[in-house]
């Protein structure tokens, strides 16, 4: 496996879409288009159908859309939680990719 992305969860990365570094453009297969929806599959092996689209122009960043929020809401994220997105062929669900979630924790306060 390895790892296309890890970042922590901003405001907007809740409230409405994920935006990725760039650099995470060449593990995603966008064939001309300038979105792509991916299978992704998380920790108890549910599958995700998560849009990612590319910015128009010279600035083509990545960001998680449609599916996003329903994955943010199931799974309870809150700012300052940490997603990490990995590369993975998963022959039985189909998959191209694994998502791992993990909650900040706050000792004392």
């Amino acid at each position: 496996m390895e790892v296309i992305f890890s970042k922590e969860l901003k405001p907007t990365d809740i409230q409405h879409r994920f935006s990725v570094s760039s650099r995470s453009l060449q593990h995603i297969d966008f064939s001309g288009e300038f979105s792509v929806d991916l299978r992704i599959k998380d920790s108890s092996r549910e599958l995700w159908v998560i849009c990612c689209r590319k910015r128009h122009g010279d600035y083509a960043k990545p960001e998680l859309s449609r599916g996003w929020r329903r994955y943010v809401t199931d799974c309870e994220l809150r700012v300052g939680d940490r997603v990490i997105l990995l590369a993975e062929e998963d022959h039985h669900l189909g998959s191209q990719f694994r998502i791992e979630a993990k909650r900040r924790i706050i000792l004392f306060g």
